[in-house]
């Protein structure tokens, strides 16, 4: 477990290793699970915003749905989260030439429509963010759909914390990540010095 500042993260985030393979899997986390992209609450107003920015990058499945369910949803946990399509992919959620899912709203981004990626919990995936009272819980979320992300983090010896840098900045500083890297490398550095 490493501890920093109000957070507190599973050492899987410095054990296992992750680089997303969209060639392979195709984008499943897009479609597979009960519900859409958890939301934070200030993501909500935001996802209003700029939604007339992003919905020329949706399909239309994926308009119709947001027009139906409106920009966001409340599920039954009192969680909000982005609408579906049937109850499957993520109505942000559009199809490129070779299948593989991609965030309209990441799209959006891309081409200088809005400065919104995606939601964070979307940007930190595999990481899960859990609040609590008094800190907040990041554990690697373990999910079949990407073995074939293990195995090119493992090839390429890419562990979860540095790819995840950007979102990891992104949600909680540049200091705090600085601080989470000299953790991980002093920690590491006492296994080397205890197996030698």
């Amino acid at each position: 477990m490493i501890e920093i500042g109000k957070t507190i993260l599973s050492d899987d985030v410095k054990e296992q290793f992750f680089v997303c393979n969209l060639e392979k899997c195709k984008g499943a986390c897009c479609v597979e699970g009960d519900l859409g992209a958890p939301l934070e609450e200030d993501e909500l107003p935001i996802l209003e915003e700029i939604y007339s920015k992003v919905k020329p990058y949706l399909s239309e499945a994926g308009v119709e749905a947001i027009r139906e369910q409106g920009a966001y949803i409340l599920d039954e946990d009192g969680e909000y989260s982005t609408p579906t399509i049937g109850g499957k992919e993520c109505a942000y959620a559009v199809y490129d030439e070779k299948g593989i899912l991609k965030c309209g709203i990441e799209q959006a981004f891309l081409e200088g429509e809005t400065d919104f990626k995606k939601p964070i919990s979307c940007h930190l995936y595999p990481i899960r963010a859990t609040k609590y009272e008094e800190f907040e819980a990041l554990n690697y979320d373990r999910w079949d759909i990407c073995s074939p992300a293990c195995d090119l983090g493992n090839q390429l010896n890419v562990p979860v914390y540095k790819f995840l840098k950007d979102p990891l900045i992104r949600k909680y500083g540049e200091e705090w990540y600085q601080g989470l890297t000299e953790i991980i490398e002093n920690d590491l550095s006492v296994e080397r010095d205890q197996q030698s």
